[in-house]
C-alpha cells in the first residue's frame, strides 16, 4: 500500500498539534471537536522572571492560560498563598490570571516587592508559571559631596570619578558641560565602563570648570547630575614664570619641561585580573593607559584568535567587545598599551559560565488508554544543571502516586496509561546562575472514531486529473481507515490508489469509470463510523478552433474565432483579453458566442488577443496576434517589420568617441523611420544591452560618445510603422582607456543614528561611472562653525560611513569624493548634516492654565532653551487627565489624553473638558529622538455647567384629580443642583394645548403628587434640572387622569340606544351622497376651494435664540426648554429615558485626530450625538451645540 506523508495542496487538510503535541495522535483543527475534548492547562503568557516596574504606574503581572474546561487561577507570594481578596489594591482580570495592583490610587510599589508564581488548574491538572521577581525601579539622588578642584601639571594623567548613585536598573553615564554638550572624547580622553573620565595625559585645553557627570535612569525617564568638577592644567611656561616671580636673581630656578613617559595602565591595575561572563551575554574587557605620547591599545588572545564576526572594538580600541559568548571564548586576553617609549600589558583571564539552556525541552503528550510514552527534559549549563520534576506543581516525590509513571533522571516513562494519568508535569533545570521551568502535559483521551468530512460531499474532477477524496477523522486510540467503492464494494487496494495518513484517498489519474460513491470507514476499539462521498468525472474543456494570426489594413474589419467543446454539465464562460488586459471599452469590439469582431480597425488595435474559457473545474486559453498595416498599393504587397541591419563597422576610434556604420536590411514595404543603437558593457555587465541613442531612418552612420573603462559592443535595431526588427549581430568590441572619475556620488546625507555618531551615506557610482579600476570614496567631514580641519577617510565597496564620538546634535560639513587608480573626481560640493539627536533634557517651565469656560481651557508654557532640546524641535505635547468630578467626589481610572502642538508653540487649547471637575496636566518638549521630561503636574478646575436631563420621569397612580410623578437625578449634574422645574398643560381631544403651569421643586426631592387636576384629561409634562448656571435639557411625558364612573356609564348607555345608532347611520349615508355629487361635478370641470386646517395656537414659551457670544458657553438644546404644541405618545412603560449625548472629545493633537492652527486654536472635527425630541408642531429650532460653540470660538 503506497502512502504519502504530505497533503496535496489542491485539497489541504489543516492539522493542528494541540499545544505542541508530539505523538501518534493528531487532533484536527475543528472548532466543534476542540470544544468537546478535555485538555490540561497550558500557560500561554506570563511576565518576565526579573520584572522591574515603574513605581508611579499600576503593576500588571501577566498570567494567561488555556485549557478545557477553562482553568482557574491562584497565586503565591514569597512561597505562601497570596489571598488577593484580602487586599483592596489587588484585582484579577476576568477569565484570566493576570493581577493588577493599583499603585496610582494610593498603593506603594515597595510594599509589593517579592517573588510571585501563578498556578492555572482544571480537572486535568495544574500548570505553573516561572517565579516572577517584582522590583520597583529606583533613581536615587546623588549624595552631596565637596569636590576639590583638580590642579594638574601638563602631560600628567588624570581620572575624574563619577561614582553614580546605585539605581535599578543601573543608570547610563555620560559627561557633558554646562551648555549640555557632550565632552569630546578621543584616544587621549575617554570614558571608562565604570563611568569615570580618564585622561592619558592632560593638555592646557583641558582646563575648564564644568566637567559634569550625568546619570540617566531610562526606566523612570529621569536624569541626575553630579556637581561640576573643576580642572586646572598648569603649562611649563606659566609654571616657570610663577617660580621666577617668587625667587631672587641669584636663585637657580626652572621647572622641568614636559617629559615624555612610557605607558602605565590606569585600569585595570596590576598585571593580571579575572573576569566571569555568562554564555550568550556580551563580554566587555577594558584597558585604559596613561602615557605621553598617548598610548595605542592592541588586543590579542593568548593561544588563539579573536572570534571572527563577533569581535568589535569600542572606545578607541580601549574596550574589547565579544557578543554571544560561549564556553569556547574562555581563555587569556592580553591588552598591550604602546607608545614610542615602551609598552605595558595586562592579562585578563576570562571564564565563561552558563545558566541552564535547553537541549530537549519536554513537550506535550497525547495518548490513548493503554499506550506508552515518555517525557524527556534535557538541559546543559556550566556547571551542569540539576533536573527535578513536579507533577501539577508539586514535587514528584510527594505527589500522588501513579502506577503508570516511572521517573528515570531526566526522563519520565509512562506505561499502559489510563485516563486518570492525565496531569501537567514541570521540569526544573537549575544551577547557580539561573533556572529553566517548562510545563508539559500528559493528556489521556478515550474517544470513539469521528469523521469530520461532511456526509455525501460531491467531488467533481476533470478526466485524467488527480482526484482527492477527503476523510478527515479523529479518535483515540487512532482509528484505522478503509475505503470502499459502491454500496457493497470490496475494500480498495492496489497501485491505482494512494492512501494518505490523514485519511484522504487519492486517485492519481481519474477516468470516467472512476465515477461513483465511495465509503470511508473509521474504526478503533471504541467504535466504528462510516461516511459516503460522491465522485463525478467530467470531460475536459477544449478549444477546437483557435484564433489565428491576422494582418489587417487600417480601417478594415477583422474577426477571431474561438470555438469550444466542453462537458455538457458544466457551464463555460468565455473572456477575451487584449495584451493580457480587458478589451477597450469601445463599441467597435463585438463579442459573439464563439468569435470576436473588431470594426473600423485602427493602429491602437495592434496587439495580442487571447480567448480564455473557464468552467468551475478547468480553464483553457489560446492567443493570436493582430497586425495593423497601411493600405497596400496593390493587394499583393505584404507589410512586415524590417530585416535587421548588417555589416556593422567601427572607425575613428578615440578615447571618448567612435564612429559606427551599418547597412540597413530590407524595409519589407514599410519605410524605416529610425534606427536604435544599443551597447553592451562586457566588462561590468556582460549580456545586458542598454539604449545608447537613435538616428533617423535615412542615416547609416553615427558618432557615439564613450565613457572610460568600458568594453563596448554595439548593435542596431531598425524600426518602421509595423514594428522593430531583430537586433543586428554585435559589432567588434572596443575597450576604452581608464580615466579618473568624472562625477561624484549623489544624494550625500549626514544623519546621526545615535547621540554620539554621524552616519554619512551616499549613492554609489555604477560600474561604467567608475572610469577605471580601484573605485573608492574619500569621505570628509568637519564640525560646522568651528575652526576645525577636515577629517577624511577612504573606503571602498560601501555607501555608508559612521563617525563615532561626535557631540550630540551639532551641524557638520560633509563631502564625498570618488577616486580610482588614476586619480580623483572633481572637488565635490559640501552638504550639511547633523550628528545624532538625544532626548531633551529640560521640561517646559512656568506652565499656566486659564480656564475659559466649563469645557475649554488654555494652557501656556515657557519654551525650553533650544540648546537643551538636543535635536530638531518637533513641538510640545500636553498630557492632561481628569482627576475627579467635584460634584460626586469620586475618583476613576485615569485616562490620559495627549495634544501635540507642532513647532515652537507656547500655548494651546484644551477642549472637551467636563464641567465641575478637577484636572491635572503636564507639558513635554518633543524632538526626533522622543520626549523630554514632564513639567510638574498642574492642577486646574472647571466651573459648573448646566446639568443633563433627569435620568427618567415616571407618572404613576392616576386618580380622578391627581397624578404621582417620580424622577431620577441627572446622570451628569455638572455642578450642584439647585432645583427642578416642572411645567405641564392639558391637551384636549383636538390635540390643542391649554395654559402652561410651572412649579419649582427642591433639588433633594425625587417625587411629587399633583392634585386638583381635571378628571379624564390628558396632560403633557416638561421636566428639567437646574444648577446655579442655568437649566439643563428637559424630558417630556404624557399621562391621563381617570374618568368619572357615572359619566362613563351614561356614555355607554347612550351609545347602546337604537335611536342613536339610527341617527349615526343616516349621517353616514348623507356624507356618502355628498361625496358622490362632488366627484361627478369635479369630473365635469367644477372646482372647489379647499382650506386646510392649521394650528393657530402659538407657543407660549418660544423665545428668540441668543446670538453666539464667541466663547465656549454652556450649551443645551432649546427644544428641551419649550413645551410641545402637539403631544407625542410615549412608550407603554411611561418612562422616558435619557439618551446620553456623549460629546466625545476628538483629541485635538496631531497624534489624536485633530489639528491646531498657528495660534493654537482647534480646527479639527468635533461631533457628538444629538438627542431626538418629539416634534413640536411644525416648528423646529436648532440649539447651540458643541460644534457651533467651537466654530464661534475659532
Amino acid at each position: 500500500m503506497m502512502k504519502k506523508k504530505s497533503i496535496p495542496a489542491s485539497k489541504p487538510l489543516l492539522i493542528l498539534f494541540l499545544c505542541q503535541i508530539i505523538s501518534a495522535l493528531d487532533v484536527p483543527l475543528d472548532s466543534k471537536l476542540l470544544e468537546e475534548l478535555s485538555q490540561p492547562p497550558t500557560i500561554t503568557h506570563q511576565s518576565p522572571k526579573d520584572y522591574i516596574v515603574d513605581p508611579r504606574e499600576n503593576i500588571v503581572i501577566q498570567c494567561e492560560a488555556k485549557g478545557k474546561p477553562p482553568p482557574s487561577f491562584s497565586w503565591t507570594r514569597n512561597g505562601t498563598h497570596f489571598d488577593i481578596d484580602k487586599d483592596a489594591q489587588v484585582t484579577m482580570k476576568p477569565n484570566s490570571g493576570t493581577l493588577v495592583i493599583n499603585i496610582m490610587n494610593g498603593g506603594k510599589a515597595e510594599a509589593y516587592e517579592g517573588v510571585y508564581q501563578c498556578t492555572a488548574r482544571n480537572e486535568r491538572g495544574a500548570a505553573i508559571s516561572n517565579n516572577i521577581v517584582i522590583r520597583p525601579s529606583r533613581s536615587p539622588l546623588w549624595t552631596k559631596e565637596k569636590l576639590e578642584p583638580h590642579q594638574v601639571r601638563e602631560g600628567d594623567s588624570l581620572v575624574l570619578h563619577c561614582r553614580p548613585p546605585v539605581g535599578l536598573p543601573p543608570p547610563i553615564i555620560f559627561w557633558m558641560d554646562n551648555a549640555f554638550q557632550r565632552l569630546p572624547q578621543s584616544e587621549r580622553v575617554s570614558q571608562g565602563l565604570n563611568g569615570d573620565l580618564y585622561f592619558s595625559n592632560v593638555q592646557p585645553e583641558d582646563t575648564r570648570e564644568d566637567y559634569i557627570c550625568y546619570a540617566r535612569f531610562n526606566h523612570t525617564q529621569t536624569i541626575q547630575q553630579k556637581q561640576p568638577i573643576s580642572v586646572k592644567v598648569f603649562s611649563m611656561d606659566s609654571l616657570n614664570d610663577t617660580i621666577a616671580a617668587n625667587l631672587s636673581d641669584t636663585d637657580i630656578y626652572g621647572a622641568k619641561p614636559v617629559t615624555e613617559r612610557q605607558p602605565v595602565l590606569l585600569t585595570p591595575t596590576g598585571s593580571t585580573s579575572t573576569k566571569v561572563e555568562l554564555r550568550g551575554n556580551v563580554l566587555l574587557l577594558e584597558c585604559i593607559a596613561a602615557g605621553l605620547p598617548t598610548p595605542v591599545i592592541r588586543w590579542i588572545k593568548e593561544g588563539g584568535e579573536l572570534p571572527a564576526n563577533r569581535t568589535f572594538f569600542e572606545n578607541f580600541k580601549k574596550t574589547l567587545k565579544i557578543i554571544d559568548v560561549s564556553e569556547a571564548d574562555s581563555g587569556n586576553y592580553k591588552c598591550i598599551a604602546r607608545n614610542t617609549l615602551g609598552s605595558v600589558h595586562h592579562v585578563i583571564s576570562v571564564t565563561v559560565k552558563a545558566a541552564p539552556y535547553w537541549i530537549t525541552a519536554p513537550r506535550n503528550l497525547v495518548l490513548s488508554p493503554g499506550e506508552d510514552g515518555t517525557l524527556i527534559c534535557r538541559a546543559n549549563g556550566n556547571p551542569k544543571p540539576s533536573i527535578s520534576w513536579l507533577a501539577n506543581g508539586v514535587p514528584i516525590a510527594i505527589a500522588p502516586e501513579d502506577p503508570s509513571r516511572k521517573v528515570d533522571g531526566d526522563t519520565i516513562i509512562f506505561s499502559h496509561v489510563q485516563e486518570r494519568s492525565s496531569a501537567v508535569y514541570q521540569c526544573n533545570a537549575s544551577n547557580e546562575y539561573g533556572y529553566l521551568l517548562a510545563n508539559a502535559f500528559v493528556n489521556v483521551l478515550a474517544e470513539p472514531p469521528r469523521i469530520l468530512t461532511p456526509a455525501n460531499k460531491l467531488y467533481q474532477v476533470i478526466a485524467d486529473s488527480p482526484a482527492l477524496l477527503d476523510c478527515a477523522y479523529f479518535g483515540s486510540p487512532k482509528p484505522e481507515i478503509e475505503w470502499f467503492k459502491g454500496v457493497k464494494g470490496s475494500i480498495l487496494r492496489g497501485n491505482e490508489y494512494v492512501f494518505h495518513d490523514n485519511g484522504t484517498l487519492e486517485i492519481p489519474v481519474a477516468q470516467k469509470d472512476s465515477t461513483g460513491t465511495y465509503t470511508c470507514v473509521a474504526r478503533n476499539e471504541l467504535g466504528k463510523i462510516q461516511n459516503e462521498v460522491h465522485l463525478e468525472i467530467k470531460d475536459p474543456t477544449m478549444i477546437i478552433k483557435q484564433p489565428e494570426y491576422k494582418v489587417v489594413q487600417r480601417y478594415g474589419q477583422v474577426s477571431f474565432e474561438c470555438i469550444i467543446k466542453h462537458d455538457s454539465t458544466l457551464l463555460p464562460t468565455v473572456i477575451w483579453l487584449k495584451d493580457n488586459d480587458e478589451l477597450p471599452d469601445d463599441e467597435r469590439f463585438l463579442v459573439g458566442k464563439d468569435n470576436l469582431t473588431i470594426m473600423n480597425v485602427t493602429d491602437k488595435d495592434d496587439g495580442t488577443y487571447t480567448c480564455i474559457v473557464n468552467t468551475t473545474l478547468d480553464s483553457v486559453s489560446a492567443s493570436a496576434v493582430l497586425t495593423v498595416v497601411a493600405a497596400p498599393p496593390t493587394p499583393a504587397i505584404i507589410y512586415a517589420r524590417p530585416n535587421p541591419p548588417f555589416d556593422l563597422e567601427l572607425t575613428g576610434q578615440l578615447e571618448r568617441s567612435i564612429e559606427l556604420s551599418w547597412i540597413p536590411g530590407d524595409e519589407n514595404n514599410s519605410p524605416i523611420t529610425h534606427f536604435v543603437i544599443e551597447y553592451e558593457d562586457g566588462l561590468h555587465e556582460p549580456g545586458v544591452w542598454h539604449y545608447q541613442t537613435e538616428v533617423p531612418g535615412t542615416q547609416t552612420t553615427v558618432q557615439l560618445k564613450l565613457s572610460p573603462y568600458v568594453n563596448y559592443s554595439f548593435r542596431v535595431v531598425a524600426v518602421n510603422k509595423i514594428g522593430r526588427s531583430q537586433p543586428s549581430e554585435p559589432s567588434e568590441q572596443y575597450l576604452t582607456k581608464s580615466a579618473s572619475p568624472d562625477e561624484n556620488p549623489a544624494n550625500v546625507q549626514g544623519i546621526g543614528s545615535e547621540p554620539d555618531n554621524l552616519v554619512i551615506t551616499w549613492e554609489s557610482l555604477k560600474g561604467f561611472q567608475s572610469n577605471g579600476p580601484g573605485l573608492q570614496y574619500k569621505v570628509s567631514w568637519r564640525q560646522k562653525d568651528v575652526d576645525d580641519e577636515w577629517t577624511s577617510v577612504i573606503v571602498a565597496n560601501v555607501s555608508k560611513y559612521i563617525v563615532s564620538g561626535t557631540p550630540t546634535f551639532v551641524p557638520y560639513e560633509i563631502k564625498v569624493q570618488a577616486l580610482n587608480d588614476l586619480g580623483y573626481a572633481p572637488e565635490p560640493s559640501e552638504v550639511i548634516g547633523h550628528s545624532g539627536e538625544d532626548l531633551p533634557m529640560v521640561a517646559p517651565g512656568n506652565v499656566q492654565v486659564h480656564v475659559i469656560n466649563s469645557t475649554l481651557a488654555k494652557v501656556h508654557w515657557d519654551p525650553v532653551p533650544l540648546k537643551t532640546v538636543r535635536g530638531h524641535l518637533q513641538g510640545y505635547k500636553v498630557y492632561y487627565w481628569k482627576v475627579q468630578s467635584l460634584s460626586r467626589r469620586s475618583r476613576r481610572h485615569v485616562e490620559k489624553k495627549i495634544l501635540t502642538f507642532r513647532g515652537n508653540k507656547t500655548f494651546g487649547m484644551l477642549p472637551g473638558l467636563e464641567p465641575y471637575s478637577s484636572y491635572k496636566l503636564n507639558v513635554r518638549v518633543v524632538n526626533g529622538k522622543g520626549e523630554g521630561p514632564a513639567s510638574p503636574d498642574k492642577v486646574f478646575k472647571t466651573p459648573e455647567g448646566v446639568p443633563s436631563s433627569p435620568s427618567y420621569l415616571k407618572i404613576t397612580n392616576p386618580t380622578l384629580d391627581s397624578l404621582t410623578l417620580e424622577w431620577g437625578s441627572p446622570t451628569h449634574p455638572n455642578g450642584v443642583l439647585t432645583s427642578y422645574i416642572l411645567k405641564f398643560q392639558p391637551i384636549n381631544n383636538t390635540h390643542e394645548l391649554g395654559p402652561l403651569v410651572e412649579i419649582r421643586i427642591p433639588a433633594n426631592e425625587s417625587s411629587l403628587i399633583l392634585k386638583n387636576l381635571n378628571y379624564s384629561t390628558r396632560y403633557k409634562f416638561y421636566f428639567n434640572a437646574q444648577t446655579s448656571v442655568g437649566s439643563g435639557s428637559q424630558i417630556t411625558e404624557e399621562a391621563v387622569t381617570i374618568m368619572d364612573e357615572a359619566m362613563a356609564s351614561r356614555q355607554v348607555d347612550i351609545a347602546t340606544q337604537g335611536w342613536f345608532i339610527g341617527l349615526m347611520c343616516a349621517v353616514a349615508l348623507l356624507i356618502l351622497i355628498l361625496l358622490i355629487v362632488c366627484f361627478i361635478r369635479r369630473n365635469k370641470g367644477g372646482k372647489y376651494p379647499v382650506k386646510e386646517k392649521e394650528d393657530a395656537h402659538a407657543d407660549p414659551e418660544i423665545q428668540p435664540m441668543k446670538e453666539d457670544d464667541g466663547t465656549f458657553g454652556e450649551y443645551s438644546d432649546a427644544e428641551d426648554h419649550k413645551p410641545l404644541k402637539k403631544g407625542s405618545r410615549t412608550p407603554s412603560d411611561r418612562t422616558v429615558k435619557k439618551e446620553d449625548s456623549d460629546d466625545s472629545l476628538v483629541d485635538y493633537g496631531e497624534g489624536v485626530n485633530g489639528q491646531f492652527n498657528e495660534d493654537g486654536s482647534f480646527i479639527g472635527q468635533y461631533s457628538g450625538k444629538k438627542e431626538k425630541e418629539p416634534a413640536e408642531g411644525n416648528e423646529s429650532s436648532e440649539a447651540p451645540s458643541p460644534v457651533n460653540a467651537m466654530n464661534s470660538f475659532v
